[in-house]
């Protein structure tokens, strides 16, 4: 559209958190694309960290990375995902990145010996972060927020919404408002009381909401539309009923649509867009709704109990399955049980094995029994990131007669131990091994795939950038003792020279990554490497 000065669309929560507020900015984030639309996405977290990147996957699920290396919140997947547009560091703020560059820049005496203040200078600096995404031909900028209205570490954010609204022409900021009408099912009875509360807490600190998206596992009928409409000072037509979906996530921006959100939008900005092609959308969401087969794959990992601890796992391997036409069942397995109760009874009937990425030696023992079983029995495997690491050291020790391999991850506190016997090890910048001070990698990174290999098959490319969260590395020393015993490295770093795929040639489907593949995958385009793991898993499930 080429727009002159971006619009604004600020996405708040109210009455309870988890509501799915990232899903639905996603949702609108793809309707307004449909119809020709440029977004940029936002996602504001008001806690102190600085990034997720250190915080405990069951506080706060996975952490997200993108292309430029930011450690990122899991809602910037669902917009990836959703909008098929790349996500970036100034994608997600937190109030410790925010307040840290306001102290910097203090120190540096930037504010001239001034008083620093949350009004005007931590403020000025949130808006700072949400303005940094207009640029010449971006129509609309969603900025999502985390938490609930009410919360107090919040508050400054949406201080500096309001004054923003202040600052631009009003039409040209657009507020929307997920809030939860709770079912009484005692009484049979939906109570839309929480709403009217919450918007009443909003309204308090300056800001009208311009839509109520309202979060339902019931039908709404449009007399408590009106209702909502009336005590929340909207009109009726801007009350939008958010309903529980059946069988997908996917089917969220059809119902959206259905509710005339993306057209409504639209008309509030004074946009004349032309009609939303949902065709390739619909298609998928049918796939999934009907698919012809169904294929049981187990993830064997360390936070299976918390489904949003390998959030992108599980909607790659679903991608997978869509790219199949086929309904993928997830049996996930905490590697801990493994080790108690062994792989072959916590595995029996399942048709392949994914071990998704880690930090720490907790569950490792039980992760290279999943693999061993997995590379025994020819059972498609998966494996990512420390995934690739515990595949190469079960291999070290399972077939190049190396029993004491291990991963320089698991040295004592002091970070002590024997090098000679690490397949994986920290490596310095001359790609030399080190006992210490080994470089994360983080974001996009190269790598070459061998000509004829089932990686380049699966790729059907020469080379390809894939993302990459760790630390730790194959040892260099040790990929001849792995070569030499029939470990085919498939993939490799152009530039540092470092293991990124491996693979065996005799098994139906043995290929483990040190990349995060899953991060890439998109529900209309399937990651290469779960479409074809989920192709074997197939085949191995109609033997």
């Amino acid at each position: 559209m080429g727009a002159i000065v971006s619009k604004y669309i600020f996405i708040t929560g109210g009455v309870v958190s988890s509501l799915g507020k990232g899903l639905t900015a996603a949702s609108i984030g793809q309707l307004l694309r449909s119809r020709g639309l440029n977004i940029r996405m936002q996602k504001l977290d008001p806690y102190i960290n600085v990034d997720p990147g250190t915080m405990n996957p069951f506080q706060h699920g996975e952490v997200f990375v993108t292309d430029d290396g930011a450690e990122t919140d899991l809602d910037l997947g669902h917009y990836e995902r959703f909008t098929m547009r790349k996500m970036s560091q100034e994608s997600n703020y937190t109030t410790g990145r925010i307040y840290s560059d306001v102290i910097e820049r203090e120190r540096r005496g930037e504010f001239l010996g001034g008083t620093v203040q949350v009004v005007p200078h931590i403020t000025n600096a949130i808006k700072a972060a949400f303005t940094s995404l207009e640029e010449p031909g971006v129509d609309v900028i969603m900025v999502e927020l985390g938490g609930t209205v009410g919360d107090i570490e919040g508050l400054p954010y949406i201080e500096a919404f309001r004054q923003f609204s202040l600052e631009r022409c009003r039409d040209d900021v657009m507020f929307i408002h997920l809030t939860l009408i709770p079912f009484l099912r005692a009484s049979g009875e939906i109570k839309t009381k929480p709403t009217q509360h919450s918007v009443q807490k909003l309204r308090e600190y300056g800001i009208q909401p311009d839509m109520l998206v309202c979060r339902t596992e019931v039908e709404v009928g449009r007399e408590q539309c009106k209702k909502i409409a009336l005590f929340c000072n909207v009109h009726t037509d801007e009350v939008i009923i958010e309903k529980d979906v059946d069988n997908s996530i996917y089917e969220v921006p059809l119902m959206l649509e259905k509710e005339g959100v993306a057209n409504k939008i639209c008309q509030f900005f004074k946009f004349n867009t032309a009609e939303p092609d949902l065709t390739e959308w619909k298609a998928m969401v049918e796939t999934v709704i009907n698919p012809e087969k169904t294929v049981e794959v187990a993830v064997v990992g360390k936070y299976t109990s918390l489904t949003d601890s390998y959030k992108s796992v599980y909607e790659a391997l679903a991608h997978g399955g869509i790219a199949n036409k086929a309904d993928v069942k997830f049996r996930k397995v905490e590697a801990e049980d493994i080790e108690n109760n062994g792989a072959a009874e916590l595995l029996h009937g399942v048709s392949g094995v994914l071990i998704p990425g880690g930090f720490g030696r907790r569950g490792t023992e039980g992760k290279m029994a999943a693999i061993k079983w997995a590379r025994e029995n020819n059972i498609p495997f998966l494996g990512l990131c420390y995934g690739l690491q515990c595949a190469v050291i079960e291999y070290a020790r399972n077939v190049c007669g190396e029993p004491e391999a291990i991963s320089a991850e698991w040295f004592d506190e002091e970070g002590e131990g024997d090098l000679a016997k690490a397949f994986v090890a920290l490596m310095d910048s001359q790609q030399k091994v080190t006992a210490k001070g080994g470089t994360m990698r983080l974001g996009a990174y190269a790598c070459d795939l061998l000509e004829g290999s089932k990686a380049r098959e699966c790729y059907g490319r020469e080379s390809v950038n894939e993302r990459h969260r760790h630390r730790y590395e194959v040892n260099p020393e040790k990929v001849e003792i792995l070569k030499k015993n029939g470990l085919c490295i498939s993939g490799v770093n152009p530039d540092r020279n470092l293991v990124e795929i491996i693979e065996l040639p005799d098994h139906p489907f043995f290929i483990a990554t040190q990349a995060h593949p899953e991060f890439k995958s998109r529900p209309i385009k399937a990651h290469p490497l779960f479409k074809a793991f989920i192709t074997a898993s197939i085949k191995k499930s109609e033997e």
